[in-house]
């Protein structure tokens, strides 16, 4: 198995953090306008993105909401690579900053589509900086592209 791990610092409250991870309004503030569903513990989100391949999205199940410290989401529906992967938000607090220990975890291998991923989550994890330090955050369809799969 291998994992996507990506850390960032937001000058934002770890409770600010939480919101947009777990709240469809916050979510769509940075991730993909086209979001549904339920953002607590046992909940499912799902999460669309125009022009995508089919499955053109993800339903992430909600196995843990911690408000403030961790947020944890199990792929249920999506591309096969995905599936039964685990989407990880780990936060703490250093200074002025809420950090953000991020990981995609259980990637069978690490495929071609794993890069993309990759560099796609790095992009988003900018938005969700740009959203809750400017307001403004840069969610799907309005996301940088980086090649034909968006």
């Amino acid at each position: 198995m291998v994992d996507i791990l990506h850390r960032v610092g937001i000058t934002a409250s770890r409770d600010a953090v939480f919101q947009a991870l777990t709240t469809t309004d916050g979510l769509a503030g940075w991730w993909t306008r086209d979001v549904r569903g339920d953002g607590d513990t046992s909940g499912v989100l799902e999460f669309r993105f125009e022009g995508a391949p089919e499955p053109n999205g993800f339903d992430m199940q909600v196995m843990e909401a911690k408000p403030g410290e961790r947020v944890v989401w199990e792929v249920v529906e999506g591309p096969a690579e995905w599936i039964g992967t685990q989407v990880i938000w780990d936060l703490t607090t250093e200074g002025d900053y809420t950090i953000i220990l991020f990981a995609h975890r259980g990637w069978r291998e690490p495929v071609e589509f794993m890069h993309h991923c990759s560099t796609k989550w790095a992009t988003f994890l900018m938005s969700l900086k740009s959203l809750l330090e400017t307001g403004a955050g840069a969610p799907a369809p309005d996301d940088e592209r980086i090649s034909d799969w968006h």
